[in-house]
């Protein structure tokens, strides 16, 4: 694993008061996701509800997350993520923006690894909202699987969001793309909008330390239609880069 160009993995010493609002945030986290998770049952029937829900849930974890641990979130680039169908390849560092994106995006559908669906209690709304979950031990049959899932979801107007290294990536360091991006852009003909983020230098992949702060996504333009495989996966990784190297750090 390399660092990206431009991007430091360093962090500000946190005070004592940073500290017991990264706890304060832990624990009320934990007791409104639970809370959640009960009072929103009924959302279940229906998957356009589950959503509802998905968002009421985030909408309570971004309040915690601005006013126990000082971090905010502005977003760039609207302007590139067309209505209806497209694809979010989005950089992905910490939980946060598996959140935020449900409030930033229309009609948002997830493509993760098939085990987060088994979370109790949130893997329930992960799968009632349409979730598309990948068996990486199954092979070829998991990623036709995951086209064609990915495939209906895009045509009743969804926007699926998929990172393309596949899992959480600390600041500072990159994972080769799984091929599963490659083959969503070669089989499902809507645009692919790339998006670039910072948020691993507030919200640590696997921290309770919380640093307080202005988190940035960045939208950027949609990637060319009818690219190679190669071409593609460097066009991708190159923009992103060259985006993140620019956001704001601690």
């Amino acid at each position: 694993m390399t660092a990206s160009a431009g991007v430091s993995p360093q962090y500000p010493s946190p005070t004592l008061m940073i500290w017991l609002r990264s706890w304060a945030y832990f624990f009320l986290f934990l007791a409104w996701t639970v809370f959640s998770s009960i009072i929103l049952l009924p959302t279940l029937i229906k998957p356009r509800w589950t959503l509802h829900g998905i968002r009421f849930w985030i909408g309570g974890i971004m309040v915690l997350a601005r006013t126990v641990c000082g971090i905010t979130c502005r977003v760039e680039g609207r302007e590139h993520v067309p209505p209806g169908a497209c694809i979010i390849a989005a950089q992905h560092q910490a939980s946060f923006e598996t959140f935020r994106l449900f409030m930033d995006i229309e009609h948002p559908i997830f493509i993760l690894k098939r085990e987060l669906t088994w979370i109790p209690f949130i893997g329930w709304y992960m799968n009632r909202a349409g979730f598309v979950g990948i068996d990486r031990s199954a092979g070829a049959g998991a990623m036709r699987k995951m086209l064609r899932e990915s495939q209906a979801a895009l045509e009743e107007g969804y926007q699926a969001v998929v990172f393309p290294e596949g899992t959480r990536v600390p600041v500072g360091e990159t994972r080769p793309y799984r091929p599963g991006i490659a083959a969503l852009y070669a089989y499902c003909d809507v645009p692919m909008i790339p998006m670039a983020l910072n948020s691993g230098f507030f919200w640590g992949k696997t921290r309770v330390l919380k640093m307080p702060g202005e988190i940035v996504f960045r939208f950027l333009p949609a990637l060319p239609r009818g690219l190679d495989k190669d071409t593609m996966l460097i066009e991708l990784r190159s923009r992103l880069e060259a985006a993140d190297s620019h956001l704001g750090t601690p």
